[in-house]
């Protein structure tokens, strides 16, 4: 027979207050977290710091509440708190508690917000400094984001006229997927660092207009809770491919029992961290941690960069040998994301991989990698059997705009990917990233509030194309960027030397 759980003053409560009897306050349960402190993968300090005190508000910045019941043994749950006990003395922070950092303005109103770029100005300005910091960021000189972003506009539409575009379609599959768009959501990390719903929101965003969301190796909350915001809608799910093997393994079968992950995209141009300056001049918060992984943040003598600090665990070691591990562990759709040259994909090929994703990480990791539409352009110059039909080939990096999508989908792309911009858009929660793929509501004409697919079907339309099906090279002038494609697969067009040659004058 059940029993109701007990209620317990804030006097009991504050009597377990050491590291050796440690009582917390989340959300209105009680927890014994003695045990746990010292397994904490963010250290025992966090826990110990608020030791018979209330830690939601902590807590909740990093975890969701369901954490608790799914870790920890239900003996450890003492009961509820009796918030008729609650006073001033108990409401006080803890001694030395850092206030949280306040952000530079308010964001204005959504409907004010026309472009991704406008998402991207109201983030800059009302994130905090870190959460900034870490999804602005790029490494050393940032040349690879913002080439990935210009060289969009150095390609130019060959458009043709007087078609009847009365009606636009920009439906497509992805892995067999039914999607509204091309248009993907990205990886991206901790999205809770932006929105207390963090991937949930763009879970019920994403679902709700139609695209896919790629979920993060690095997400704030458990895959099982993303995806059951939309239990019939499919996810992509991104690895990262732990040093211990074992950890990977258990996650693939985690994703195996998830019948809403229908692909696995290995990210492979992560061997170690780029160096992200504005990432690591800002101190990390220590108390940060992701489900998925047993590392934490922190700050060391070469700053708090959260993409250096929470990517140890990433495995260096990853070669193409591992292809053949990866297959054995996982029935679904393996793809390879990071791929910036020729000879790497057609080698994706020939190991019977399931696609690619061309991408330079966002120009995250190394800095003068060639823009992502370069590459693409690079694919068809020296591997062009690539878009036979045996791979799907997935794109990010720098897309910003309908006119990208489209471009990318002229030049063989199946899927269009976006991150930052979803990051920005998760700001105003739900509501913003919906308005980011699709602000058109039942009050709206065809044309009013463009975003990125009211975007895309106007590129459409004034190119001359009704379907995705109908986009094709002949619509794109590339001229401008011809010349920076290279025609060698896998060596220098001229150069001559080779490591390791001896070339010996000649008297």
């Amino acid at each position: 027979m059940s029993t109701q759980p007990r209620l317990v003053a804030t006097g009991e409560v504050s009597s377990h207050q050491s590291s050796t009897d440690c009582w917390l306050v989340i959300g209105d349960e009680i927890w014994d977290l003695t045990d746990f402190a010292p397994l904490h993968p963010g250290g025992p300090g966090i826990i110990t710091k608020y030791a018979g005190r209330d830690a939601t508000q902590p807590f909740s910045e990093i975890h969701d509440q369901s954490i608790l019941r799914e870790n920890l043994h239900p003996s450890k749950l003492i009961g509820h708190l009796d918030t008729s006990t609650v006073d001033s003395t108990w409401t006080k922070p803890p001694p030395e508690e850092n206030p949280k950092p306040k952000t530079t303005g308010e964001r204005p109103p959504l409907h004010t917000l026309i472009n991704a770029h406008d998402f991207e100005t109201v983030a800059a300005e009302t994130a905090t400094r870190k959460t900034w910091a870490f999804y602005s960021s790029a490494a050393t000189d940032l040349v690879t984001r913002e080439a990935n972003k210009s060289t969009f506009s150095r390609i130019f539409f060959r458009p043709r006229i007087m078609q009847n575009v009365t009606n636009i379609s920009t439906r497509s599959r992805l892995l067999g997927n039914e999607v509204s768009s091309p248009l993907m959501c990205s990886p991206a990390a901790m999205v809770k660092l932006i929105h207390k719903d963090g991937e949930l929101a763009i879970a019920r965003a994403c679902a709700k207009k139609g695209i896919i969301q790629c979920i993060s190796t690095n997400s704030s909350f458990p895959v099982p809770q993303v995806t059951a915001t939309a239990p019939s809608h499919p996810f992509f799910f991104q690895l990262y491919v732990n040093r211990d093997r074992a950890k990977s393994e258990q996650i693939l079968t985690m994703l195996h029992q998830n019948p809403n992950i229908k692909a696995i995209f290995v990210t492979v141009d992560a061997a170690t961290a780029g160096k992200r300056e504005a990432d690591e001049r800002v101190k990390a918060d220590e108390n940060l941690s992701v489900p998925l992984s047993t590392v934490s943040a922190k700050n060391d003598s070469r700053g708090g960069g959260y993409g250096r600090v929470m990517g140890t665990y990433i495995d260096p070691a990853l070669c193409w040998d591992d292809i053949s591990w990866l297959r054995s562990k996982t029935h679904l759709p393996l793809l390879l994301k990071g791929v910036m040259t020729a000879a790497d994909a057609k080698r994706a090929m020939d190991y019977g991989l399931d696609g690619i994703m061309v991408s330079n990480h966002g120009g995250r990791n190394l800095d003068t990698s060639p823009p992502s539409i370069l590459i693409l352009l690079e694919l068809h110059k020296n591997c062009p059997e690539i878009f036979d039909g045996g791979m799907e080939i997935y794109i990010d990096g720098g897309i910003r705009r309908g006119t990208d999508i489209l471009k990318c989908i002229c030049l063989g792309a199946k899927g269009v990917s976006i991150g930052r911009s979803f990051l920005y858009a998760a700001g105003y929660g739900q509501d913003g990233v919906e308005s980011l793929i699709d602000k058109r509501t039942q009050q709206s004409t065809n044309l009013e509030k463009k975003v990125l697919h009211e975007e895309l079907a106007v590129a459409m339309r004034l190119t001359g194309i009704t379907d995705l099906t109908q986009a094709s090279p002949a619509l794109l002038n590339t001229a401008d960027v011809d010349h920076l494609i290279p025609g060698a697969i896998d060596s220098h067009p001229w150069i001559r030397w080779r490591p390791g040659k001896v070339v010996r004058a000649k008297l």
